[in-house]
């Protein structure tokens, strides 16, 4: 790209005339802006930093070539929309500014451009790769021609040079200055774009990744390919799992797939988490990094991946993923759903939270689908809620021994063998039969071969590796591979004590390191690392990107997980054994000591030291504070009580800058160790998840350093216990209940915070109640909020909290015995609630709900009418303190709607029931269409006309009713909680219009939506035997009204589960 050359400016004595003023802006203008020539500048840095990797020299580290490609493109998948778009700054205003049009730039465009004002140009997307962003033009149809709603601007890069004087003669300023106030606009609208551009780039942005390609025989996994796409186009399941065992070649066939949806332009992102440091690791993160992708794809998407950026602080997980990843999408009209590939889902340590929150997106599949692969299949291993999502599993099976052998034939010719003792046929055979068709172990295998790391010639290493009787399906094939391998690459005690230190640090390590800092973090000698990492190179499987191989890079970003589990597995013989805790153990002390030298400015270790040594001490050291008072960290951190307030402020400027100065602030001269490592921790909280793994880093260090701070304990279960609300994991609940545990411990007895650490630990177990449900949790939890209670006696402040708390554990219990004493206590609790909050106490509502919901329940079981009446008084109160303006008024127009209808059963009031009726329309109306309680909305009043239809007749009662039921059950696709609901209410109305017009179609319809019944609610599940009967009344009226005996057998088959 030529040069700018800056416009004339006239000597500082001389005015310029209007017309000298114009000439330089158009002069200015007829030069690129710097907007005009932002994306140009991206690309070219795009081309020269992720450029390919040249063909192997012996002289550098190899990378294995996977048997797994469809071709010998440039890498792809999973990866990463990263650098290239706009670097994060730590001010984001600035970064905005500097993307501002020029003075001359908005001139020109406004008197001089070609581009006609309502014509777009073609949008330039940011497609993913592997080893960073290229440049490319979207494939998306849809983003070439916006809609014609969407505003429009002139291109700012591409107006034509023009001349000042071109049509000068019919030059009037009444033109000049219409030219100008239309720009004004069109500027406008071109500095929002700009600055949503920008705020974009502030996203978190996928690890750069290797752009060496896994190559893949052509067509070795059509059959597969085949039966994804088809399953993908025929069903609404929203994800799409592929499972299979390590290195059977998940990865190379996602980046297939990822390939061909971007080449017809479906595909909305590709991450691939097997590379994403654990400052990346939280499920918000990877969501934001995704709608990153999602943007820099499919850049119409942006406006809306900012509105996310602005309302998801602090919110649940579901909502990211609506934001930043479901409503994007959807403003693109995309005629088919958008594709999200994750590959290597089981080797991030959120997944099953994220499985767990796709549930809320089922009915989302017509706007975006998940592709994953993993080890595992989760249905299998039922991770936690599995069964409310719309998933299909697909097994990947062994590569055929056709293309194995296919493999093996075509690099064994490039392997230099010595003396030509090349491979015979019979070896071909053998390596193919070995290799049980797992592709990391050919591969492996040719990298063994091809790698000149020994002085033995590549025909004894496959002497020794056909000799072996252990095929790759065996119980440790695999890892006699490794080990094999790891002897010939490492054959002495010194050699092998080098490697477990470099490999043992590169697993623990967080970020790419120059030799000479890795040297000084681990501690092995800087003229030994080339020298180990060529070696190792013979068992990558990714090669470093361009530019860094002088670098060192953590292990996962280069070698396959199965090398890395054999080294970590306690099987694994001393030799090459690792110890992931000793290795952060070791780099936490370094740490420690070079975080600071006296110089001014700080050096790569040491930012790596300031950003990481708390995640470090906090996986390489033991929580006990006698174990932790007798080790060199505790000393390191005793010399630090001079510096570890400006270690803090370094700290925290690396992820919130403008938290620096008001942390300082509120700092005391007093403040230890503990309290500013606890300070910091509720910094980072204030992200919203982002930093949550630095977050609990640092409580994790303070209750260490101060196992007696039961203030510092319970932050960390506070820490704990908010991620699992998020995220529901129960792992995070169960830590939470063992800190909130330590600091009831250390509050002596009495203390006034010992009520609240009762509250505490019975909110962390019901929470693990809830997950896992073991009722000795849960009664554990009930004594505790009764502890709770006793400990604050009227009039604390606390009080009505910890019996609300109470409550909502003895209402577990009661859906679980169903003992009416257990009912009655809850009865008894929320009136002692109700009257400890008097108007206008906010929460007046909600104890006057639950109270209506209790005696709701009251009259279920015994049928008092009397509690139904109060339930009905009780709900209409707290309608009265919900205005249409509070966002919990739908809620409790369904719950009166409810009751109205209960009540509507026993006297048959038809006024009650269009009462009813009344108020669900209000709810619809306050919940439209995508609200993710719209289908609740909808199946309510459907039901409710139903029951009206069954007393007026009215035919258009009934068609309004099966209208709603359809609108809700297009909003539940299986498996969500509530469809068979929406199903009963479609069948029932489906029946009734048989029986008005007779129609067996009709029937037909009613028996096909009640055969979904008994599937939804497998056996064992409560409402299964009603589903069953219902089934079964419809199969009978069909017998009954067309003689056919073709159902008996089903209706006996059915009668039977029952017992009849």
């Amino acid at each position: 790209m030529p040069p700018l050359t800056p416009p004339m400016m006239p000597p500082p004595s001389a005015k310029p005339s209007f017309f000298g003023r114009l000439s330089r802006l158009v002069k200015g203008r007829s030069s690129r802006s710097s907007v005009g020539r932002s994306l140009e500048d991206v690309a070219e840095a795009a081309n020269t930093s992720f450029g390919l990797r040249p063909p192997h020299d012996s002289s550098t580290p190899s990378t294995i070539p996977l048997p797994l490609a469809n071709n010998s493109t440039t890498l792809n998948v999973q990866g990463s929309v990263s650098q290239a778009l706009m670097q994060p700054s730590p001010n984001e205003h600035q970064q905005i500014e500097s993307l501002r049009p020029t003075a001359s730039a908005l001139c020109l465009a406004a008197s001089a451009s070609t581009t006609p004002i309502d014509q777009e140009p073609v949008p330039q997307s940011l497609i993913a790769t592997a080893g960073g962003s290229n440049v490319t033009t979207s494939h998306d149809p849809q983003d070439r021609l916006p809609p014609s709603h969407t505003p429009q601007t002139p291109s700012l890069a591409a107006a034509p040079p023009i001349s000042l004087f071109d049509g000068a003669h019919d030059f009037q300023m009444r033109d000049f200055i219409n030219n100008v106030s239309v720009f004004n606009e069109v500027g406008t609208q071109q500095n929002a774009l700009e600055i949503q551009r920008a705020r974009l780039g502030t996203l978190p942005k996928h690890p750069a990744m290797s752009t060496k390609r896994a190559e893949y025989l052509p067509n070795s996994r059509q059959p597969d390919v085949e039966k994804l796409c088809e399953r993908e186009s025929n069903s609404t399941d929203l994800v799409l799992c592929i499972h299979g065992p390590a290195g059977i070649g998940k990865s190379t066939l996602a980046g297939h797939l990822t390939d061909d949806f971007r080449a017809s332009g479906r595909l909305a992102a590709s991450v691939f988490l097997g590379v994403i440091p654990v400052e990346m690791s939280e499920p918000e993160t990877i969501v934001k990094m995704i709608g990153h992708e999602i943007g820099c794809i499919h850049p119409r998407a942006i406006p809306k991946i900012v509105e996310a950026m602005d309302q998801c602080h602090g919110t649940p997980l579901e909502t990211h993923l609506q934001k930043y990843i479901v409503e994007p999408l959807r403003s693109l009209g995309h005629p088919q759903p958008l594709i999200v590939i994750m590959d290597a889902l089981d080797e991030w340590r959120n997944h099953q939270t994220l499985l767990k929150a796709l549930a809320a997106l089922n009915s989302e599949s017509s706007v975006v689908k998940f592709f994953l692969t993993g080890r595992l299949n989760p249905c299998a291993y039922h991770s936690p809620d599995i069964d409310k999502v719309s998933i299909y599993t697909f097994a990947l099976g062994p590569i055929s021994k056709e293309v194995i052998k296919a493999y093996f034939l075509k690099y064994l010719a490039k392997v230099r063998w010595v003396d030509g003792r090349k491979a015979s046929s019979a070896d071909v055979e053998k390596l193919t039969e070995l290799s049980g068709g797992l592709p990391v172990w050919a591969s492996t295998v040719i990298g063994l071969l091809s790698h000149p790391f020994s002085k033995s010639p590549p025909h004894e290493i496959l002497a020794e590796i056909v000799g072996s009787r252990r095929q790759v399906g065996g119980s440790d094939g695999l890892g006699e591979l490794y080990r094999n391998a790891l002897m010939r690459l490492f054959p002495s005690s010194d050699a092998q004590e080098c490697f477990r230190r470099h490999m043992g640090a590169t697993i623990a390590l967080q970020e790419s390191l120059t030799i000479a800092d890795f040297s000084t973090l681990s501690g092995v000698p800087s003229h030994l690392i080339p020298e180990i990492q060529f070696s190792l190179s013979a068992l990558q499987i990714r090669s470093p990107p361009p530019g860094s191989e002088r670098m060192v890079h953590p292990a996962t970003t280069l070698h396959h997980l199965s090398l890395l589990e054999y080294l970590q597995a306690p099987t694994t013989e001393a030799s090459f054994a690792i110890s992931t805790f000793d290795s952060h153990s070791a780099i936490s002390l370094t740490c420690l000591k070079h975080l600071f030298d006296g110089n001014s400015r700080l050096r790569a270790l040491q930012r790596y030291a300031v950003k990481y040594w708390p995640h470090h001490a906090f996986n390489g050291t033991p929580r006990s504070n006698n174990q932790w008072s007798q080790s060199e960290h505790c000393s390191a951190l005793q010399m630090m009580s001079d510096t570890h307030k400006q270690w803090a402020a370094l700290f925290l400027r690396g992820f919130m800058p403008n938290e620096v100065e008001s942390m300082l602030e509120d700092a005391r001269e007093d403040d230890g160790m503990v309290s500013t490592l606890r300070r910091l921790a509720r910094r980072l909280g204030k992200a919203g998840g982002d930093h949550w793994g630095f977050q609990v880093a640092c409580l994790e260090v303070a209750v260490r350093n101060d196992g007696g701070d039961a203030e510092a304990w319970s932050d960390l279960g506070s820490c704990y216990y908010t991620r699992g609300r998020q995220t529901g994991n129960l792992r995070m609940h169960e830590e939470a209940v063992v800190a909130f545990r330590q600091a009831l411990n250390l509050w002596p007895d009495p203390h006034p915070s010992r009520g609240g650490s009762f509250d505490d630990v019975a909110r962390a177990l019901r929470s693990c109640y809830r997950q896992n449900g073991d009722l000795n949790i849960l009664n554990e939890a009930i004594s505790c909020y009764r502890m709770a209670v006793t400990l604050s006696p009227t009039p604390h402040p606390d009080r009505a909290t910890y019996l609300g708390n109470l409550t909502v554990a003895l209402k577990d219990l009661y859906y679980h015995n169903g003992d009416l004493t257990t009912l009655d206590e809850i009865i008894s609790l929320l009136r002692e609630v109700l009257a400890l909050r008097p108007a206008p106490h906010p929460l007046r509502p909600w104890s006057l709900n639950s109270l209506a919901g209790a005696l709701d329940n009251l009259y279920q079981r015994n049928g008092d009418i009397k509690a139904l009446d109060e339930a009905v008084s009780l709900h209409r109160k707290a309608l009265a303190l919900r205005p249409p303006s509070n966002t919990d008024r739908p809620m409790s127009l369904c719950n009166l709607a409810k009751v109205l209808k209960t009540l509507y059963q026993c006297n048959e009031d038809l006024k009650t029931l269009n009462e009813a009726i009344s108020l669900e329309r209000e709810a619809l109306g306050l919940r439209p269409a995508p609200h993710p309680d719209c289908s609740i909305s909808l199946n309510n009043p459907a039901y409710s006309l139903l029951l009206l239809y069954r007393h007026d007749k009215d035919i258009g009662t009934l068609d309004e009713c099966i209208l709603l039921g359809h609108e809700a059950l297009a909003l539940h696709p299986s498996p969500h909680p509530f469809r068979y609901a929406t199903l009963d209410t479609l069948a029932q109305a489906y029946l009734s219009r048989f029986e008005q017009n007779g129609d067996v179609e009709v029937l037909d319809e009613a028996i096909s939506l009640a055969r979904e019944g008994p599937v939804l609610c497998p056996p064992g599940h409560i409402r299964r035997p009603d589903r069953v009967r219902r089934l079964v009344r419809l199969l009978k009226k069909r017998r009954e009204v067309t003689g056919d005996e073709r159902d008996c057998e089903e209706i006996e088959d059915w009668e039977a589960e029952l017992g009849n």
